[in-house]
């Protein structure tokens, strides 16, 4: 076990020092972390208030004094510093290591926020970066995922698959929507997860022509798709998972869509492995439902990566010119949504390798009537 945790340490270390060696060799320049998830995945800390101040050299975690106890007792890659006055204490940081430019997360801080902090710091010289560069440098960093990471996606995965195994024996006619899906987040905390990974979709009949459709009072009928796309939160990293069943029975033209669904996502997993380019593995899935001639009818991304938040890079859309690596972690879901009809969707999360990827996903995607 203390073997262990050294190198839980030293890994903390890395991915603080991995960043800090971006940042100018000069020393002028200095990183302010202030997003919730960059924090955590860079410490491994969870909090809502704190922020980062990372020079070249050194890196310091700055919490009032609701965490600071917790903080010393985990933080170990930053010095923690439990601050009274907050915009003093990174005055006093800029000034004491000569920062001349502050880099800030664009994507998390408002104008409001920034044009604040460009009027605290005003007086010791220190510029504020506008731009998206520290941005890039964590996704950059956050999007190949470390095997401790994905363990715990593995493991989120895990409860998710037991959960709605267990919750399938009450799907059937007369259950409503909004039942389902507060049983399953029930069953989830129940298995182990913290949260779930987003607000469930537990969708049925006509509504799962909607792909973000809302669960509500609606009933499931004989006859009815009902659509899962569900996840747990372990630890702070997601699971994503979408699964399609049918109630009773299916109609010809559920089967067909349903089973060009099933082609195109087993077709583009296929496709998945370091190397490929994600714009390929979206057409490859398109490609296959617009032979089919339900091209119109498939309007969302084939998917999307996935870890301390639900959807991160890389992006696996017509647009996304990411190449793909060993230990990044992506969706495959493709959908075939006719208006006033039904939907079907299929999807698995999986962890890109050398030669291929692991699946998390190990419920059958084959059609099952309940």
């Amino acid at each position: 076990m203390a073997a262990s945790g050294e190198l839980e340490k030293f890994q903390k270390y890395i991915k603080m020092k991995k960043l800090a060696s971006k940042l100018s060799p000069t020393g002028k320049e200095a990183a302010l972390v202030t997003s919730e998830t960059n924090i955590r995945y860079l410490t491994e800390f969870p909090n809502s208030e704190g922020t980062l101040f990372i020079t070249r050299d050194k890196a310091y975690l700055l919490v009032d004094f609701r965490y600071g106890e917790a903080a010393q007792n985990s933080v170990t890659n930053a010095e923690v510093i439990v601050y009274s006055r907050y915009y003093d204490t990174i005055n006093e940081l800029i000034e004491r290591y000569g920062i001349c430019d502050l880099l800030i997360e664009s994507n998390s801080m408002t104008v409001g926020s920034m044009k604040l902090l460009e009027s605290k710091i005003e007086t010791t010289g220190c510029k504020v970066a506008v731009n998206d560069r520290l941005d890039k440098l964590i996704s950059v960093q956050r999007i190949v995922k470390s095997k401790a990471e994905i363990e715990k996606m593995r493991k989120a995965q895990q409860i998710t698959e037991e959960a709605l195994t267990e919750l399938l024996n009450m799907v059937k006619p007369g259950v409503k929507e909004s039942e389902l899906a507060f049983e399953l987040e029930y069953l989830m905390r129940r298995k182990g997860a913290s949260g779930v990974s987003f607000d469930l979709i537990t969708i049925t009949g006509k509504k799962t022509s909607m792909p973000h459709g809302v669960p509500g009072d609606v009933e499931v009928q004989d006859g009815d798709f009902v659509t899962f796309d569900i996840g747990a939160l372990y630890d702070g990293y997601h699971s994503d998972m979408t699964r399609t069943y049918a109630v009773g029975h299916v109609s010809d033209e559920q089967k067909k869509v349903y089973d060009t669904v099933l082609k195109a996502q087993l077709t583009a997993l296929e496709k998945v492995k370091a190397g490929v380019k994600a714009s390929d593995i979206d057409r490859t899935a398109r490609t296959i439902i617009e032979d089919a001639g339900y091209g119109e009818y498939f309007r969302h991304s084939t998917g999307h990566g996935v870890g301390l938040d639900i959807h991160e890079e890389p992006f696996v859309s017509l647009r996304g010119e990411t190449i793909l690596s060993g230990g990044m972690v992506i969706t495959v879901e493709p959908g075939i949504y006719l208006p006033g009809k039904f939907g079907v969707r299929i999807e698995d999360m999986v962890a890109v390798t050398h030669d291929g990827y692991e699946n998390f996903a190990t419920l059958p995607k084959e059609l099952i009537v309940l």
